[in-house]
């Protein structure tokens, strides 16, 4: 691996800060644009002019001064930002080259339908040329999101093998996999889903190589520290916590009980950021936003030892 690799892999592993999700895809995208400020009749639903407008938005949250790697660990892209540029450079290489930060790769294609309480990622026939570009592009890791809505087994392990399976697949790249299966915080057998998730995560780490390493994105457990085996776990390089809907707020107090976990938010970063903002409130704002989940990372504690990555 190279030396650009390899100080990534360290700054994931040891520093404190959290994973800015940045990857809302085609499907989620509208409804961040209106939250934004951005009404549905400025742009065509998956064209290009829909793809300017987040690009826009998030080059705004980028290039602010409050954007850097002394509070932020990473930043999740969607390919079409991955793709693109911002003041001039490559986006990846923006990123760590002038804030510092890691750049990761969505690579998932969104969710089958519902069924045996899951939903599964739809296929990636083009998963390894997404790879040679994120490995090209100076990326660190990938993303992929699947949910579980009911606690049903077979349904769960389905979710974990083929979060699995993939994941095997980009780390023969170099790269380092997030393996995100989210639990649905609506769900009324929560609790008991995330007892089955922890249980089926654990028993495949056992099937890994040393060299092998991953992150998990996990939704904020019910019971606290349930994911501590899975902290401490050689393979995996850092568990970090999806908000899933709930508020900044809450979300910064659950992720604070969980120790050694960090955050990995989306919607609860951005939450109240506007396009017709002044500058000055723009950037007075998501300095607010960063500093609130970094000290709720921060309040989790324990930060990972770096094993060996070969």
């Amino acid at each position: 691996m190279t030396e650009q690799h390899d100080k990534m892999l360290v700054k994931m592993c040891h520093s404190d800060g959290f994973i800015a999700a940045l990857d809302q895809s085609g499907g989620s995208t509208p409804k961040a644009l209106r939250l934004y400020g951005i009404k549905d009749d400025e742009y065509e639903v998956g064209e290009k002019s829909m793809f300017d407008c987040i690009h826009k938005m998030r080059t705004r949250i980028m290039t602010s001064p409050k954007f850097n790697g002394d509070r932020i660990l990473g930043a999740i892209l969607f390919e079409d930002t991955m793709n693109r540029r911002v003041d001039g450079l490559p986006t990846a290489e923006y990123l760590w080259t002038k804030k510092t930060i890691v750049p990761i790769l969505k690579v998932d294609k969104g969710l089958e339908a519902e069924k045996d309480g899951v939903q599964l990622m739809k296929p990636i026939p083009n998963l390894d040329t997404m790879c040679d570009a994120a490995v090209a592009n100076g990326v660190l890791a990938t993303k992929m999101r699947s949910v579980i809505n009911s606690a049903n087994l077979e349904g769960i392990k389905q979710i974990v093998e083929q979060q699995f399976d993939f994941g095997k697949q980009i780390m023969a790249f170099g790269l380092v996999p997030i393996l995100e299966p989210e639990v649905n915080i609506k769900s009324p057998e929560k609790q008991e889903i995330e007892a089955m998730l922890r249980a089926e995560l654990s028993e495949q780490l056992k099937l890994l190589r040393e060299d092998q390493k991953l992150m998990f994105k996990l939704t904020l457990p019910t019971v606290d520290d349930l994911y501590e085996n899975l902290v401490n776990h050689p393979n995996v390089v850092r568990v970090v916590a999806l908000s899933g809907g709930y508020s900044r707020a809450e979300a910064n107090a659950l992720l604070a009980r969980q120790h050694g976990v960090v955050a990995s938010f989306s919607r609860a970063l951005t939450e109240g950021l506007r396009d017709d903002m002044t500058q000055d409130a723009f950037d007075t704002l998501l300095d607010t936003s960063i500093g609130e989940i970094f000290e709720a990372s921060k309040a989790s504690g324990v930060k990972k030892e770096l094993h060996a990555h070969n």
